[in-house]
């Protein structure tokens, strides 16, 4: 049996955030558990190749189609160093053509891939990639790259129905950064 021991109010504090921060991981591992295999596989080479983490040739490309799809995706995702940190003013509107423009082109690239195949795979992606400031700016830029021509009809309908009303319409976001990162496993390379 543990001694208790009594618990100075700094260390209250600390037990409830330890405890908020566990609470947020395990929902965020609950909703990634939730995506298909090819979104969780889609969404771990994203962030090898978004964050720099690995080496995403060696870990994902099966063929010589993943190879190049990876190599374009390295081309594109260069532009996220432009967009993190750099949101547009909400009340100015300042720097919206230019974040919007980048953000809406790289959401297309990435949407025209089709292994994403709702909002909230897409949003659990870009959250990571780009940080908790980007939250507000992401239904507009699915909603926009999602409707682009270069998304098949069908496909696009899909999409543009996983959005949520909810989601849609937030009078506001949490500025919580996400706190799991899903990473390559071993076992993966069978699936």
């Amino acid at each position: 049996m543990i001694p208790l021991q009594p618990i100075a109010a700094t260390g209250i504090q600390g037990i409830m955030s330890d405890t908020g921060t566990s609470l947020l991981t395990i929902s965020e591992l609950r909703e990634f558990a939730g995506f298909s295999p090819a979104e969780q596989r889609y969404i771990k080479r994203s962030l090898d190749v978004g964050l720099g983490r690995e080496d995403a040739f060696k870990l994902w490309a099966r063929d010589a189609s993943e190879s190049a799809s990876i190599r374009s995706q390295y081309v594109m995702y260069q532009d996220l160093k432009k967009l993190r940190g750099q949101g547009p003013d909400e009340a100015l509107l300042a720097g919206i053509d230019s974040f919007m423009g980048v953000l809406l082109r790289i959401t297309a690239f990435d949407l025209a891939q089709e292994r994403l195949t709702s909002f909230s795979a897409y949003r659990f992606l870009y959250e990571r990639l780009l940080g908790a400031d980007v939250r507000p700016w992401l239904p507009a830029a699915f909603c926009g790259a999602a409707a682009l021509p270069q998304i098949r009809p069908n496909r696009r309908k899909l999409l543009l129905q996983s959005l949520s009303e909810a989601a849609a319409t937030a009078p506001g976001w949490s500025d919580r950064e996400p706190s799991f990162y899903p990473v390559y496993v071993e076992a993966e390379l069978a699936a």
